[in-house]
Parts: structure tokens; sequence; C-alpha cells
């Protein structure tokens, strides 16, 4: 069936039948329900793979993102799908999973007929940028970047953010530290761990241990058993976790099997926002990722002729207070 079968029936033109599946297009109410009883009556649903062909445009955007057991990236992707059906435009979704090549990912999603690709993922070759330009499909890192390929970029300032968290567990008294740092080949890890590293050394703060946190929930809390379980452990002052999901396993691990009160045994910082943080039982000191509006930076850079080639748009964090990084006075 097409979508001139469908016009015959109901007695209407084709334009018209073409409006009736468009949400936002203007057409009268009596019209639209007649269009839509003879597309049921017939079994007819629009093709928007064959209206690309003539539009050359699918009004769809393939979202790469990672691994979706990290709250910030459903959330990411929940505002992705909003925004985009706003203007019409639909989402592709991919995830790429630990340990899985983002340009096997990249690649699956360059058999669509795809407008844009949005890249939440740790790392993209320069070959699939070359193959993404080639078919004049712009792509935009989200809350990363990757150095030399040119692509435009919307990240949050981790580097400002981690300087931040620095500067308040110092000033809750901190001496000593630990940090869990996330993907070895993010630049966002990268960037948190350089900001709360250089502020500390510029406050003469240098007891700094780091190690591996494996980015997620089991890694966060393996990396603090592995760490700790051990006769009369050496408790650093604060743990700075380079996200929240590894801050909330590491919350678990001291508490379930170490019995310590955070804050008043050990302070603890995180870093996204993610809801499930702010929750009761943690209550994450964080840095907030500011998703609306990378999204809506993410969005202005595609509706650009250019794609928004070569860009940096980074967009400062916000400090959440919490609970879990508090000066010792404060709760005497």
């Amino acid at each position: 069936m097409t979508s001139f079968d469908v016009a015959r029936a109901a007695g209407v033109s084709q334009p018209a039948v073409s409006r009736a599946f468009n949400p936002k297009a203007s057409i009268t109410k009596e019209k639209r329900d007649r269009v839509l009883a003879a597309a049921r009556e017939l079994g007819y649903v629009p093709n928007v793979f064959a209206s690309s062909l003539s539009k050359r445009s699918s009004k769809m955007v393939a979202v790469i993102s990672g691994n979706l057991n990290n709250p910030f990236y459903s959330e990411s992707l929940q505002v992705f799908v909003e925004n985009f059906q706003r203007t019409s435009r639909q989402v592709l979704a991919f995830s790429v999973q630990d340990q899985q090549s983002s340009d096997e990912v990249m690649m699956e999603a360059l058999r669509y007929p795809v407008d844009g690709i949005v890249m939440t993922s740790a790392k993209v070759t320069s070959e699939m940028v070359k193959l993404s330009e080639g078919l004049g499909i712009p792509v935009v890192m989200f809350n990363r970047s990757v150095p030399g390929t040119g692509l435009a970029t919307v990240q949050c300032d981790n580097r400002a953010g981690g300087a931040a968290l620095a500067r308040r567990m110092a000033a809750a008294g901190a001496r000593s530290f630990l940090v869990l740092r996330g993907d070895p080949q993010g630049s966002t890890s990268q960037e948190r761990v350089a900001g709360f590293r250089d502020t500390l050394a510029a406050l003469g703060r240098l007891d700094l241990e780091e190690i591996e946190g494996g980015s997620n929930y089991s890694g966060g809390y393996a990396a603090i058993m592995s760490r700790f379980n051990r006769p009369a452990p050496d408790w650093p002052d604060a743990i700075f976790a380079v996200n929240d999901i590894m801050a909330i396993g590491c919350a678990d691990a001291l508490r379930g099997n170490f019995g310590l009160r955070i804050p008043e045994d050990i302070l603890l910082a995180g870093f996204d926002g993610i809801r499930e943080g702010q929750r009761h039982p943690y209550r994450l000191t964080t840095v907030r990722q500011p998703i609306e509006r990378m999204v809506s930076e993410t969005l202005d850079i595609l509706d650009q002729p250019d794609g928004g080639e070569s860009s940096l748009r980074l967009i400062p964090g916000d400090l959440i207070p919490g609970t879990t990084v508090k000066a010792r006075g404060e709760f005497l």
C-alpha cells in the first residue's frame, strides 16, 4: 500500500496523507481522522526510509553511548531523545560495551541513513572520522574530546570541576587523598584527575595516590576492597572517584564492609551529578554536568551547515555540596 492508495480511500490529496502522519503539520482533525482510519483499513504505515531518499534527509541521528550501566549515559540519552523528538527527529541509539571498539559501533551506525552522529563513548580513530566525512555525515563528540581529529566537541569543564572538588576537600581538612581513575583511554577521566591533582599540588597537599576504578559500580567497589582489605588499613582522609557510579560503589564498600562513616570517618566525592547519587543513602558531593545545556549545544552544532567543524564548547559544571564532604567540626 502507498500513500496514494490511502489518499483515494480517504478522499484527500496525497500531501494531506503526509501531513496526517506529521504531528506538527497543519491539518484539520476531521481530515486527519479520515486518513488514519483509511490507513488502518489498508494496513498502511509511512516509510521514513523511502521519504529520506526523496528529501535527502532521514531525520535520524545516531547517538553512540558508553555503557548504559552508567546512569550518566542513560540520563543523557533520555535528554537527547526528548530534544530530538521536539524537532521531529528520531534517535538511533547504540551502546559501546566495556572492551568493545567504538569504531565497530560507529561502522554499524553508518549503515543507516543518519543525518549525524553523536559520540559519547571513549575513542574514535581518524580513519572512522574520514569515512564519516566522506559520507557527508557530521560527528559531534559529547562529554569527551579526541585530540587531532578536528571533531566538534561539547563537554563539561572537567578540569575545573576536578579542581573545585579538590579545593572543597582541602577546605574540609583533608590532608591525604585517594583518586579512583576511570577509563584510561578517555579524555574525561584524565582531565578530572589532572584538575584535582594540580590543585592539590598548588595547595601543598602532595599526599596523593591514584588507582584504577574501572568507570563502573563494580570497579569502584572492587578497588576499595582490593586496596584496603588488610589488617590495619592506611585510610586516606578523602577519596575522589572520577564519576558518581564509582563513588556509589566506594560508599557501599566503605560502609558495608569496613563500617566507616561518610563523612565523619572519610570524605568522598564523585562527578556527574546523576540522580541516583543524590538520593538519600548517598547525597554525594559532586560536580553536576549540565546535560540539558550540553545536549542543546550539540543540537545547535548539528544544525549548522558545516556541522560545527573543529568547534569546542566547554561548559562549566555545577558543584553540588551534598553531605559526603564536610569539615570535621560540622557534625560535632
